[in-house]
């Protein structure tokens, strides 16, 4: 089934455009021209978009504030929400993506950058819609497990981990969305020694799953293993990734200069610090990292003994 987009934006010249351009590459497409028709829709069937592709500049209820609806929505919290507008500083930049955009497209933009953002914003929905799935499924007893440990070395291993250990939190869509970008990120960049400039030419290339299963075969590299533990306390669930790379810069990837984060990849740290963790936090050289889910205060918590 074609994946469906929902299209933002009172140019109707912009809404013809990009309509042609994603219903060329098989999208289907909704268009519409304010913010009060786009939250009408989203508040209706938002589940049932990919991504939405949403005008910054908007009489009415701007694009930010549409977002920010969309970010206090749980159901909605983690659809994924492509801004785009024709002014390209830094500040501007930065206020979109701190407020929860997944992508910033500046106007004019290539017919290659748009499908290629909108494909990666329809895996990301998609991932977070199987992990939902799978923790309507959950079980109970998951979530009084206290301590677990887990070693694998493939991005389909780390799948099956990634909901097993969803299930042990109150919101295990939430938290599965962060911990499966932390351990893919410590498969691709820690394991596999791929840095973030070799991702970015590879995907241009259109040869980036190509040589992640040849890495993955590798006799040296494709045997290194992530190490996953989970650590319970009253307060907290502590998930604990440790990959067998030589580090990165980590300090980079959490304070990126705006323009940075226009590129086709690398957002999945700030995924995670921002909507799935309490705390996050990178150690050592960067092959290791902390990452804390508070939980909510138990019932009697202030109760006396029996």
């Amino acid at each position: 089934m074609a994946k469906r987009v929902l299209l933002v934006d009172d140019e109707p010249f912009n809404l013809e455009l990009l309509g042609e351009l994603l219903e060329d590459a098989g999208y289907q497409t909704v268009a519409v021209d304010n913010g009060e028709d786009a939250w009408q829709i989203l508040q209706r069937d938002g589940e049932q978009y990919a991504a939405v592709l949403l005008d910054k500049m908007m009489p009415g209820i701007s694009g930010f504030e549409l977002l920010r609806r969309m970010k206090a929505t749980p159901r909605l919290a983690f659809l994924p929400v492509i801004m785009q507008t024709a002014v390209g500083a830094a500040a501007s930049v930065q206020e979109g993506l701190s407020s929860g955009a997944f992508y910033y497209l500046t106007k004019p933009f290539s017919r290659d950058m748009l499908l290629a953002v909108v494909a990666a914003a329809a895996v990301h929905w998609d991932r977070h819609q199987y992990f939902r799935e799978l923790a309507n499924q959950q079980i109970g007893a998951l979530q009084h497990l206290d301590r677990a440990d887990f070693s694998f070395r493939t991005p389909h291993e780390a799948r099956h981990v990634t909901a097993l250990l969803a299930k042990t939190s109150p919101e295990p869509e939430k938290v599965a969305t962060g911990l499966f970008e932390l351990i893919v990120n410590a498969i691709e960049h820690g394991n596999l020694g791929v840095s973030y400039e070799e991702k970015t030419r590879l995907q241009r290339q259109e040869q980036w799953e190509h040589e992640l299963e040849r890495r993955l075969a590798d006799p040296v590299l494709g045997q290194r293993k992530i190490h996953v533990s989970l650590t319970r306390s009253p307060r907290q669930l502590q998930f604990e990734i440790r990959d067998q790379g030589d580090g990165f810069d980590w300090q980079h990837f959490l304070t990126r200069e705006p323009g940075e984060l226009l590129a086709s990849h690398g957002r999945g740290i700030m995924i995670a610090r921002r909507l799935s963790f309490d705390e996050l936090e990178y150690r050592e050289r960067g092959n290791v990292v902390s990452a804390i889910s508070y939980l909510p205060a138990a019932a009697d918590d202030s109760g006396g003994s029996q």
